[in-house]
Parts: structure tokens; C-alpha cells; sequence
């Protein structure tokens, strides 16, 4: 099997695992176990806290101590463990530890999936730029396979879900130990300080006011990111509950039409140059945020029936949404930091969005449902729901425009070499 083919197997199944349940854990939660929004937006927040230290710690593992494809295949065998004993547990609460734990294991391995790809693919004296896109493109079809899977066999609601993502989990874990070994690159290396490996030293960043306010909004719209994710797919099967619509393929398959999400996703990639080119960092930032504004806005006057080109398009604007602000930014952070801290800077960016910011997102979103937009019955206002995401991308969108500062230099963008800049979260 060649270089190319067994890393993208890698790819596949890493984002397999995360598509076997991440869009349908919603349905789950609500549909069949029936428990609260406050405590489902804590679920969520497992993602985003384990997202702030663990890639971190794991990295200077990898680094000094152990392999990094050992490293990565034993913690895909741990977390598929984890997500075995998921349909286990009973009650809120203790969710809440097993799906932290399990993303304590999870989480690390996106950044080690590609550290060990890239040291694979530079030892065989290929291109990383150039070859390491169409192997990462597999992941997100990996996403949607899984999506498509679990929903035809009919386990959006079921426990079924993990067992599908633990299966490919462990699998992912023992097909790790046969790739090629990537020894740790700093082990006769001088010891860094704590505050050197996590980089920590690109909070000084926040000094000035510019990166200060940028880096507020990546919060913010990392926060939002977390509400599709979390709240789409369990919006979709609650139409099931009004016969007119029981019998369309949104209700039977929601997966399948959130799918469209992904998909869309790699089709804007394609698109973000040319926006760059024409129209500068700004401007595709708050071309984003307006996204967001109509993917809310569309959701919630969309429906299965005479509604349903809503859903699609809102589906189809995600990829706009998520793709123009996570690679618009993170070239900000290349053209606005000095080299030396110009890694730490882009951890720091990805800390802020899948960090701080989903943790934001997913423990407010769920105390604000819980508390405003839940019925007597358990049954959400779901229209209300998205107008009030809308209505907050929308403030987001006019405080971004009226407070950071920054004038486009399409010089500034034309020259920066970066290695290419592949979203994680989601797909």
C-alpha cells in the first residue's frame, strides 16, 4: 500500500469518528433520553475545554518522548473505549465525564493526525503542500460518510451512533501502529519552559488592540459554530411531531441534509482566493458573519415541505459561514505576528475559536434554551431559537465592522508561505 493511500485511510477514519456522532448526539440527548438543554450545552463544552490544553500537552509528548503515530493510535484506542460505554450511562450528569473524557482523547489527535502525516510524507520526499490537501480532503468525506451511515441505519437517535464511532476509533487505533515510525523530533533537544511549549507567550499579542479585538470576535464566532453543530440535526427530527411532515426525507434522514453542510464546506475552500484577492481580510470576515446571520435566519423560517430550499440553502451558506472566517483569520494572525510567535499565535487563534469559544457557545446556548425557549412540555421554540443566533451573529457582525481596524494589502496576502490552512472543527 503506498504513502499516499494509507494516509488517507488515516484522514478517513479520523473524521469518521467524529461524523458518527458529533451532528447526532442532539437527536440522542433530546429524542430519546429526553434530557435538559443547560445540560446538553455542557456536553458540548467537553470539546472546547479539552481543546484548550490537551493538543498542548500531547505535543510535547510527542515531541520528547513517544512516537507520534504510537502516541496517536493509543489514544484513539482509549477514546474508543470511552465511547464503547456511552450507551451505559444514565443520566446527565455522568455524560458529562464520559464525553470529556472521551474528548481528552479525541481532541489531541487532529493536530497529531497531521503531525504524523507530515513527517510520513517528508520522509518519502514529497510535497507537503501539495500533496497533504488532497489527503485531508478525504477527512471530510470520512465526516460525511459517517453522517450518511448512522443515519440510514437508522441510529440518529439511538446509542447505536457510538458504538459506530468506538468501532472505528479502535480500528484507527491499532491501524496506526503499522504506519511509519515518526520518532520525537526534540528529544536531545534542550528543555523549553512550560510557558514556551504551550505557547503562552503569544497572550502578549493581546497587548495591542487590534489583535485584542480580533482574537474577541474569534471567540464569539467560535462560539457560533457550536450552535449548528450541537442544536441542527435535533431541530430536523422535531418535526416528526407534526404529521404533514413525517413522512419526508428531512425527517427520516436529518443527517443527510446537514451533510450538505460539509459538503459545501469544500466547495468554498475552492472560492476563499479569489474573495481574499478582491475584497481583503476584513471584508471576508464580515462576509462570514453575515453567513452566519442567514444560516440562523434561514433555519428558522425553513420546514420540510414548501420550506425546505431554506434548509438546503442554510445548509449550502454553512460553508461560506465556517470556511471564510477560520482561513481569513488565520491569515491575519500569518500577516500580523512576528515569526517567532507566529505558531503560538495560530494556536492562540485556535484556543480562542475551538477553545474558549466553544465552551462560550455551548454552555450559554444551552442555559438560554433551557430557560427561554422550552415549553412545559420539553418541547422547543425552535423558530425563536434561531432568530435570537440570528439576531446575535448579527450584532457581532455591525461591532466588528465599527471596532477592528484593518486595511486591506493584498501584498500582505500575495506574499505569505504558509503550509495550507485545513479546518478541524466539524468535519
Amino acid at each position: 500500500m503506498n504513502t499516499k493511500l494509507r494516509l488517507t485511510i488515516l484522514s478517513f477514519l479520523q473524521f469518521f469518528i467524529w461524523g458518527s456522532w458529533l451532528i447526532t448526539i442532539g437527536a440522542y440527548w433530546f429524542q430519546t433520553k429526553q434530557w435538559s438543554g443547560a445540560q446538553f450545552g455542557a456536553i458540548f463544552s467537553t470539546m472546547g475545554i479539552a481543546s484548550i490544553f490537551m493538543p498542548s500537552l500531547m505535543g510535547i509528548v510527542a515531541d520528547k518522548w513517544v512516537n507520534a503515530e504510537k502516541l496517536y493510535g493509543a489514544l484513539h484506542i482509549l477514546g474508543g473505549i470511552v465511547l464503547f460505554t456511552v450507551p451505559l450511562v444514565t443520566d446527565p450528569g455522568t455524560m458529562f465525564w464520559v464525553m470529556l473524557l472521551n474528548m481528552i482523547f479525541y481532541m489531541p489527535t487532529l493536530a497529531l493526525s497531521i503531525a504524523v502525516s507530515y513527517s510520513v510524507l517528508k520522509r518519502e520526499g514529497l510535497d507537503v503542500v501539495k500533496d497533504y490537501p488532497p489527503i485531508r480532503v478525504w477527512g471530510t468525506i470520512g465526516f460525511i460518510v459517517a453522517m450518511w451511515t448512522v443515519s440510514l441505519l437508522g441510529f440518529e437517535k439511538s446509542a447505536n451512533q457510538f458504538y459506530v464511532a468506538s468501532g472505528a476509533a479502535i480500528l484507527l487505533g491499532f491501524y496506526s501502529f503499522t504506519l511509519p515510525k515518526c520518532p520525537p523530533t526534540a528529544k536531545d533537544m534542550p528543555s523549553r519552559s512550560l510557558v514556551d511549549v504551550l505557547g503562552l507567550k503569544s497572550f502578549a499579542l493581546l497587548r495591542d488592540t487590534k489583535m485584542l479585538t480580533f482574537f474577541l470576535f474569534a471567540m464569539l464566532l467560535g462560539a457560533a459554530l457550536q450552535l449548528t453543530n450541537a442544536y441542527g440535526d435535533t431541530f430536523l427530527h422535531d418535526f416528526d411531531k407534526i404529521p404533514a411532515y413525517q413522512d419526508t426525507l428531512t425527517v427520516k434522514y436529518p443527517a443527510i441534509i446537514m451533510s450538505i453542510s460539509q459538503i459545501s464546506e469544500t466547495l468554498f475552500i475552492l472560492a476563499i482566493p479569489f474573495f481574499l484577492r478582491r475584497f481583503g481580510i476584513k471584508q471576508v470576515m464580515f462576509i462570514s458573519m453575515i453567513a452566519w446571520v442567514l444560516r440562523f435566519g434561514l433555519f428558522a423560517y425553513g420546514d420540510p415541505g414548501n420550506g425546505l430550499w431554506m434548509i438546503i440553502l442554510s445548509c449550502i451558506v454553512y460553508g461560506m459561514a465556517f470556511d471564510f472566517f477560520n482561513i481569513s483569520g488565520s491569515l491575519f494572525v500569518e500577516t500580523q505576528t512576528a515569526p517567532s510567535i507566529r505558531a503560538s499565535a495560530q494556536g492562540l487563534f485556535m484556543m480562542m475559536t475551538n477553545g474558549f469559544g466553544a465552551v462560550l457557545g455551548s454552555s450559554l446556548s444551552g442555559i438560554i434554551i433551557q430557560a427561554y425557549f422550552t415549553n412545559a412540555d420539553n418541547s422547543k421554540d425552535w423558530h425563536s431559537i434561531w432568530i435570537t443566533f440570528a439576531l446575535y451573529a448579527l450584532v457581532i457582525a455591525i461591532l466588528f465592522v465599527v471596532l477592528f481596524k484593518h486595511k486591506h494589502e493584498p501584498q500582505a496576502i500575495e506574499s505569505v508561505h504558509h503550509e495550507p490552512v485545513l479546518s478541524t472543527e466539524g468535519s
